[in-house]
């Protein structure tokens, strides 16, 4: 295992330094773009954008609505590196590929990290379209980012995770939201390993433990951002009801349409929260 993970961050450097020598900026926020939202990343000004097969090691996205391109500029006058699609743990990734975006960005030096995502609604005061800040979330993907030898580089053995979300963030952003008339949501965003979208009964287990969210990403790179020491702001889409709220089947192409109808609202709130951080 202590191999395993030695080339893994061996991995991550080759990455890291692939990036630092194609820009001559110093990023200071990362920005992980979900399903159907990557196009936030289109109005990064002066930009350099590497597709991730390019970057030598870097996993590559492959589910539609992930463009799989990094991208390093100016926006709303900070300067950011936005990931356009992640990795998933359905794709086969092992969980420290998952994470692989959120790493090579701690070593390219930032500090500030915002995620978001698509999930489907837990919550029965929620509808398709809203926006909801992320203030704690629950890990049911059966794994975790930081099994195995820790990567002292990045972080402690044993991280807190009270904190995961930054709360100053959280405050500030809500702030944001009423500034700028934008309805916002608070809560509890619980991810597990899909592909398959739950079933009625899992809904309402998950519920039940506090859920408002469910999806199947986003926690293992919080997990392996709060342990490098980052700041995080979580903001999920909620593009569709889960399973057994309304009487009707979940499709992936609802989830697209939904993240197409709010995209001005969600860049809206990105750019403004860009100020504060």
């Amino acid at each position: 295992m202590q191999n395993f993970m030695q080339e893994l961050l061996a991995r991550i450097k080759s990455s890291a330094e692939y990036i630092q020598k194609r820009i001559n900026v110093q990023p200071e926020i990362g920005l992980i773009l979900g399903s159907g939202l990557g196009d936030l990343a289109d109005e990064i000004e002066d930009a350099v954008r590497l597709k991730y097969e390019d970057i030598p090691l870097f996993p590559v996205s492959r589910v539609e609505g992930h463009a799989g391109c990094l991208v390093i500029g100016k926006l709303n006058g900070k300067i950011v590196c936005a990931m356009q699609g992640r990795f998933h743990y359905y794709e086969g990734y092992s969980i420290s590929e998952v994470t692989y975006g959120v790493r090579t960005m701690k070593l390219l030096g930032i500090n500030k990290l915002i995620i978001t995502n698509a999930a489907g609604g837990a919550n029965k005061k929620f509808k398709p379209g809203d926006l909801m800040i992320i203030t704690d979330h629950i890990n049911n993907m059966g794994t975790n980012p930081l099994i195995g030898d820790n990567l002292d580089i990045f972080g402690p053995r044993f991280p807190d995770l009270t904190f995961a979300y930054d709360r100053e963030y959280i405050k500030e952003t809500l702030k944001i939201a009423k500034k700028i008339d934008i309805k916002v949501q608070t809560g509890v965003y619980c991810a597990n390993t899909g592909p398959s979208y739950e079933t009625p009964a899992e809904i309402k287990m998950m519920r039940r433990w506090g859920a408002d969210a469910v999806g199947m990403s986003t926690v293992p790179e919080v997990i392996a951002a709060a342990h490098a020491g980052m700041r995080v702001l979580g903001i999920t889409c909620i593009t569709n009801m889960a399973s057994g709220i309304l009487d009707q089947e979940l499709t992936h192409t609802e989830v697209m349409e939904t993240s197409k109808r709010v995209k001005e609202k969600f860049k809206s709130l990105v750019k403004k929260v860009l100020e504060i951080m």
